[in-house]
C-alpha cells in the first residue's frame, strides 16, 4: 500500500524557518516524481517543489525560487522541503504528492500527481 504521511509544519514569524518531511511507504525502487503542493482556502491547488527521485532533478515555483529547497534522503523513503526566509503569503496547508514516471521537466499541475498526504499546516505571521 502506497502512502505518503507529512509532518513538520507549524507557526512561525516572518522570516524564519520551517522543515517539512515527507515519509513515503510502498514507493521504494519506483520511479516517480514527488514534491509539494500548497493550498489555502478557496484557491487553487498549487505546486511549490517536486524532485525526480530517480535523477535527483528539481523543480521550483518561482515564488519560492532561492527560499525553498526540495530534497531526498539516500534510501528514497523520505522527501523534504526546507523552507527559509518564510513569509506570511507562505502560510497555506502543504500537501505532499507523488505520481510515476519522471517530473517531464517542470512542476506539473495537481492535477498530474494521484497520491496525496494529509496535509500539513504553515503559518507565517507578520
Amino acid at each position: 500500500v502506497r502512502r505518503l504521511v507529512e509532518s513538520g509544519g507549524g507557526s512561525v514569524q516572518a522570516g524564519g524557518s520551517l522543515r517539512l518531511s515527507c515519509a513515503a511507504s510502498g514507493y521504494t525502487g519506483w520511479r516517480n516524481c514527488m514534491g509539494w503542493f500548497r493550498q489555502t482556502p478557496g484557491q487553487e491547488r498549487e505546486g511549490v517543489a517536486v524532485i525526480d527521485r530517480s535523477s535527483g532533478s528539481t523543480y521550483y515555483a518561482d515564488s519560492v525560487k532561492g527560499r525553498f529547497t526540495i530534497s531526498q534522503d539516500n534510501a528514497k523513503t523520505k522527501v523534504y522541503l526546507q523552507m527559509n526566509s518564510l513569509k506570511p503569503e507562505d502560510t497555506s496547508m502543504y500537501y505532499c504528492a507523488a505520481r510515476p514516471g519522471v517530473c517531464r521537466g517542470s512542476l506539473g499541475s495537481a492535477a498530474d500527481f494521484g497520491s496525496w498526504g494529509q496535509g500539513t499546516q504553515v503559518t507565517v505571521s507578520s
